[in-house]
């Protein structure tokens, strides 16, 4: 297959003002221009704006673009490609890479984390205690237990009464749903590796958005797939979402699907628009690919209306969607669904029984009961949120006023930009001084957003602001702030 290219006007429009600027007397920069080219190339692959394995744009045309000579693009190549940030080989374009000594571990996001005695606050976890009503809603769901008694109670379609209340609320937020249109899974990611086998055979590739949530990242590869990043944009003030890029990594690799969180994205909080999700779906049909989209986030609207569904663009299957009872509600609810046309229900059905035989009716029966009258523990969830975030924002501010948070509209996380690529370095020292973190790599492939932290909000604001005062000391620790840049090539 061929290799995925990323075009100059891409290139270009990430690396901003690249450019040393000079001093106020009007003086030259201090560093040569093909030295400052690579240093941006540099730190967008740091960041996930360029993914690894891509190519990069031809020197004539990247020259070209940026108005430059041949020679200052050709020089900038080869200090990456000394480097090691490209590799070449014999008969293909260079590729993009990262130096062996930067290579993340691939510890899991919860797994292989020391404790240590001096731990307060965990911040690798999104997730909120329980409210008061799922206490009440267990109760009721004891009560009304009786009538499955009487059967085997495995069912792996789902309740019908918990599916009735899953198409309603989906029909109330403009998209028509049937019960039959709903199966009901063992959480959002357990619905995720079930639409996975079933629309990604191994070694296809599933586009993904960069950043993204790590464990379906795990999910993709358990599966046998290969996730291919698309780079979100925070700078983008209409949407976060590269369809272009989209587009065109579709069309270059073949991908036969896309696994997107345009609600409230996890890590960034970024959601797409109207617009955009008009185009997702248009893309999905030019290039015949399923895009799964993950609703768990969709009811933690802070700044900005409850999102459309994607899926209220789609003219036929290119757009399955999954949800979660666990964002909403409580994380112990491990309940979530697939809204799909029929079709793919009965595949699903077919794929479900040899890996399990259904879902608890009584947390079912439960969540039920939650969707009964959901809007009054989502207004006071998402109330909890907006106080908690701004306690966040506040401390941020006041201790490491260097760090830069992306503006995101919703969800249960912030997405901190640090002034250097430190972020697993700091997730290693932090548990000495408070903090358990997820270190910003663990939300991309191969080591991408080392300037990168989640954040979560989900605690209270005074643990939150312990939170902070622990990183601000091991970011203190960690010495100097920045990474030694790129040296010219030597001459000899």
């Amino acid at each position: 297959m061929a290799i995925r290219t990323i075009g100059a006007a891409s290139v270009m429009r990430d690396l901003g003002r690249w450019r040393d600027e000079g001093d106020a007397g009007g003086r030259p920069g201090a560093r040569p221009a093909y030295v400052a080219l690579a240093e941006g190339i540099r730190l967008l692959i740091h960041d996930g704006r360029v993914a690894l394995g891509v190519a990069l744009p031809s020197e004539r045309d990247l020259a070209a673009t940026l108005d430059l000579s041949r020679t200052t693009v050709t020089s900038a190549y080869a200090l990456l490609r000394e480097r090691g940030y490209l590799i070449s080989r014999q008969g293909s374009r260079s590729t993009v890479a990262l130096p062996p000594g930067v290579k993340p571990t691939g510890v899991s996001l919860m797994a292989g984390i020391a404790t240590p005695d001096t731990l307060t606050v965990d911040m690798t976890y999104a997730a909120m205690d329980a409210p008061a009503g799922v206490h009440e809603a267990y109760h009721l769901a004891v009560q009304g237990l009786a009538p499955y008694l009487g059967t085997h109670g495995m069912d792996p379609v789902g309740l019908p009464v918990l599916r009735e209340a899953i198409a309603r609320r989906y029909t109330e937020r403009g998209l028509r749903t049937d019960p039959d249109q709903i199966l009901v899974t063992l959480g959002a990611q357990h619905a995720l590796r079930l639409l996975l086998n079933v629309v990604a055979a191994p070694g296809e590739r599933v586009l993904i958005d960069h950043p993204t949530y790590p464990n379906a990242i795990e999910a993709i590869r358990g599966g046998g797939a290969r996730p291919v990043p698309v780079a979100l944009r925070p700078e983008d003030p209409s949407c976060g979402w590269d369809l272009d890029g989209v587009r065109s990594a579709a069309r270059q690799t073949a991908a036969t699907a896309a696994y997107l969180v345009p609600d409230f994205n996890n890590p960034t909080g970024l959601v797409l628009d109207d617009a955009g999700r008009a185009e997702l779906a248009a893309i999905a049909r030019e290039t015949r690919m399923t895009v799964i989209i993950d609703e768990s986030m969709s009811d933690l609207a802070l700044d900005v209306p409850t999102p459309t569904p994607v899926a209220c663009f789609a003219t036929g299957a290119e757009v399955v969607t999954v949800g979660s009872m666990s964002k909403s509600f409580w994380g112990g609810l491990r309940v979530g669904w697939v809204r799909a046309p029929r079709s793919v229900i009965a595949k699903l059905l077919g794929t479900r029984v040899a890996m399990d035989l259904g879902t608890p009716p009584i947390d079912q029966l439960a969540c039920a009961e939650l969707l009964r009258d959901p809007a009054p523990i989502i207004a006071l969830r998402c109330d909890e949120l907006r106080e908690r975030r701004a306690a966040l924002r506040g401390a941020l501010a006041s201790e490491l006023p260097d760090w830069e948070p992306v503006a995101g509209a919703g969800g249960m996380a912030l997405w901190v930009q640090l002034p250097a690529p430190v972020s697993t370095a700091l997730a290693a020292t932090a548990p000495n001084h408070g903090v358990l973190l997820a270190a910003g790599p663990r939300f991309g492939v191969q080591g991408a957003f080392e300037r990168f932290l989640r954040l979560p909000y989900t605690h209270p604001a005074p643990d939150l602001r312990l939170a902070v005062s622990g990183l601000a000391t091991a970011y203190a620790a960690l010495g100097p702030r920045t990474t030694a840049p790129l040296a010219p090539l030597a001459v000899v």
